[in-house]
């Protein structure tokens, strides 16, 4: 087999994580590789930009109290278009905190309210917590309640990995039960959109490329998803009728096919649809872009393919 193309930067950084000593994540428990993925934030990304409002409030879940934060590069805004962000982790780690950079970066260069959902995260709260927390968030954001300071007139929903699985499925929910406004968009980051279905990429990248099978596998029987449950695998809800998508992947993820798969399935049902795939890099590169210098490229070339959705939302 020829062996895939790997950009200097992510041969770089991946030969540092494999040689680090101790124990990976799965190895250490929730809380130690909840510990583990805030310290990858501060050693892998870039430092939190400086943005006008960083708002952290409350709303009623399914399970007590669901933490929010709202980013915007404007004190004040009118009515308009209002990004929600579902952070990844595999439904196990992950939390505003880690996510927090990345999401001042879309606030400002998007121009448009950022809101981060701090959902309820496996093992403690399984499958369907995560996704409980996140639809009932997306609807609260979408009524425009007063604690928000916004009023949307639509929603754009942003999530990566795990994150990515949360907002194909609140796209597929707000489709079939449509809430107070629609939403106008789905940025899907390397999502897991079919993680009940093993595709060649797994095999091909489950070791050695940042995302292993192992750590996947404590993940998936920790958030205990039902693999024919549309809820957990948003592919079997279908792709008719959703909103404009834009997939990315990467092409050493062992998730990639299934980004691949769910946009190829949007094409064919006429939903507008934009793929783009990162060569040469692997799963989280987003994330990684203090790292993996060359990521700052791909993430440029996102907001080139969002930056046009966004105006037209407005």
């Amino acid at each position: 087999m020829t062996e895939p193309f790997v950009r200097s930067d992510v041969r770089q950084f991946l030969d540092y994580l494999n040689n680090l000593p101790g124990p990976r994540g799965h190895e250490v428990g929730p809380e130690g590789a909840r510990r583990m993925m805030i310290a990858s934030r501060h050693a892998f990304e870039p430092p939190a930009r400086e943005i006008a409002v960083i708002d952290n409030f409350t709303m009623d879940g399914p399970g007590g109290p669901t933490p929010l934060r709202l980013y915007d590069a404007r004190a004040e805004r009118g009515p308009g278009t209002v990004l929600l962000f579902i952070h990844g982790g595999g439904w196990v780690i992950g939390d505003l905190d880690t996510h927090e950079p990345f999401c001042i970066d879309l606030a400002l260069e998007l121009d448009l309210p950022v809101i981060a959902v701090d959902y309820r995260l496996a093992p403690e709260h399984p499958f369907p917590a995560a996704l409980e927390d996140s639809l009932v968030a997306a609807r609260w954001i979408a009524s425009s309640p007063v604690e928000l300071g916004r009023q949307a007139t639509g929603l754009m929903v942003a999530g990566d990995s795990a994150g990515g699985n949360l907002a194909a499925v609140i796209s597929a929910a707000f489709r079939d039960e449509p809430a107070a406004v629609p939403i106008a968009a789905q940025w899907l980051i390397y999502p897991a959109a079919d993680p009940g279905v093993r595709y060649p990429s797994y095999d091909q990248f489950c070791d050695g490329f940042m995302l292993t099978k192992l750590s996947m596998n404590w993940f998936e029987d920790s958030y205990a998803g039902p693999k024919k449950d549309w809820r957990y695998s948003p592919l079997l809800a279908g792709t008719h009728d959703l909103p404009p998508t834009f997939v990315l992947t990467a092409s050493l993820d062992p998730l990639r096919d299934q980004g691949r798969t769910y946009a190829a399935r949007c094409a064919e049902a006429g939903v507008e649809t934009i793929y783009l795939e990162a060569e040469g890099t692997v799963h989280g590169f987003l994330n990684l872009r203090k790292a993996i210098p060359s990521a700052n490229e791909d993430f440029a070339r996102c907001l080139d393919y969002l930056k046009p959705w966004v105006e037209r939302a407005r």
